[in-house]
This record gives structure tokens, sequence and C-alpha cells, in this order.
């Protein structure tokens, strides 16, 4: 697989389905797409691939791993990207995070969300909210689509380095150097008013040649509907290796010892 992107794109994005923050950002970049013209190119990263090498039951909190292999079986559904092109590449994006991150907690209880996540009935349900063919739900459970996957994942890495997780952009500058990071990490929509202004900021931060990193640990809850919605004064966790601390079985058993 060639890593070359659309010609001539401004923004490479690294989706992956499931993550809640990957929705969040993705959204922020479809609205500043959309007030500023740029070109985005919607790629794919695997979180089920990108830690394949890791024990789902002490390295995760237990709800990771059926997560994330639903993120998996859906991005073998996105790889139509083969046969259809890119073009459908963002309304897919949008139709799979309204599928579930607009649910109410009380929709989302109710459908059994994460079980519903990338079964066939989802997938189609989807594929025709993004006006594409949803007999290509057929893929879910289609491995052949992997060693792309795996090859477009290890890409984003390559630009990134491998301690990160998602989303991963790619910003593609008229007069310097392509530079890829991590995040931004956003945990609500910015309202429309302020999306460019934050977009700003973000390609400031990234125009600079020494910038690596800008973090903190503490998050608010993301503010999605299946999550509560929006909050005036929302909810903090305290993440730190890609999970909300206190998650883990390792958390619970030195709790539970103290």
């Amino acid at each position: 697989m060639s890593d070359a992107s659309i010609s001539g794109c401004d923004i490479e994005f690294f989706w992956d389905p499931v993550c809640p923050f990957a929705c969040i950002t993705s959204r922020w970049v479809e609205d500043v797409a959309a007030q500023t013209g740029l070109l985005v190119d919607w790629r794919f990263i695997s979180l089920r691939l990108l830690n394949k090498d890791k024990d789902y039951a002490t390295e995760f909190a237990p709800e990771y791993e059926q997560g994330h292999t639903a993120d998996l079986r859906f991005l073998r559904v996105a790889a139509i990207r083969a046969d259809l092109g890119r073009a459908p590449m963002g309304s897919l994006v949008r139709a799979f995070g309204e599928s579930y991150s607009d649910l109410t907690r009380d929709e989302a209880r109710g459908v059994g969300i994460r079980e519903h996540l990338s079964t066939d009935a989802h997938a189609r349900a989807v594929l025709a909210s993004a006006g594409v063919d949803p007999d290509y739900a057929s893929a879910l459970d289609d491995p052949s689509w992997d060693q792309e996957l795996n090859a477009e994942t290890e890409l984003a890495l390559s630009r990134t380095g491998r301690n990160v997780g998602t989303p991963i952009i790619t910003f593609h500058r008229p007069d310097a150097p392509s530079v890829s990071f991590l995040g931004p990490v956003i945990s609500r929509v910015p309202a429309r008013a302020e999306s460019v202004a934050l977009w700003d900021a973000v390609t400031t931060l990234a125009s600079f040649p020494g910038f690596a990193e800008i973090k903190r640990s503490m998050r608010e809850v993301p503010q999605l509907p299946m999550l509560g919605g929006l909050s005036a004064e929302p909810a903090e966790e305290d993440w730190t290796g890609g999970h909300c601390r206190g998650h883990l079985a390792s958390d619970r058993d030195e709790k539970a010892a103290t």
C-alpha cells in the first residue's frame, strides 16, 4: 500500500472509529474544513492492531478489548475506500460517530451499545446513513483487510513515534515540512465560532520546529450525549497510559490492598 495521501490535502486524520476523543476531534476538524475549505484525507489507525502484542487482561480496562475489536471490524468495512475512493470517507466517519456518540445514555443502554457496535446490523445502518451500499458490511469478518490497516497504523506511528494513541493528525504546511502529532485530544466539540481559533492555535504550535508536546492527565469526561451530554461543571478524570486511572484490574487490586 502506498503511503501517499490525497494530492494537495491539508490534513491527514488517522481515524479509529470507537475512541470518543477521536470522534470529538474529527467533528472539530470537519467543522474547520467546512469553514476554511481545508482538504481532509481520512485515514485509518486500528487500536486493536496497535495493541496486538499487549495483554488486555492486565494492561487495559475490562471493556477495552471489546471496543478495540469493534474498532478493527468496522475499519475493515471502511477499507471500501479501495473500491470507492476517498470521497465517501468523511460521510462514513460522521455516520459512525452519530451511530453511538449521539445516543443518550438511555438509548445506549436500550440497544446494548457495546455489544451492538460493529455487528452486521450496526455496520449496515452506518453504511446506509453514509450513502454507501450496506452490503459492504460483509467485510467485518474479513481479515484480508488487516494487512492494509496495519500498514496504515504503522505509517501513522512512523510519523509520531509509538508512545501515542489516537487521534493522530498530519498537518501539511505549504512552506514547511509536514508534521504529525497525537491530538489535539479535546473532550468537547468547540462552538462553531471557536473552531477556527482553536485550529489556528494548534497549527501555530505545530509550526514551531522544536514543539513536541503539551499535555495534562486530568481531562473532563467526554461531553457526548451517551456520556451525559454537555455539563456546566463536567466531572474530570485522571488518565494515564491510555486509560482512566483506577480502571485496570491492577489499579483495583492495589486499592484493595491499601
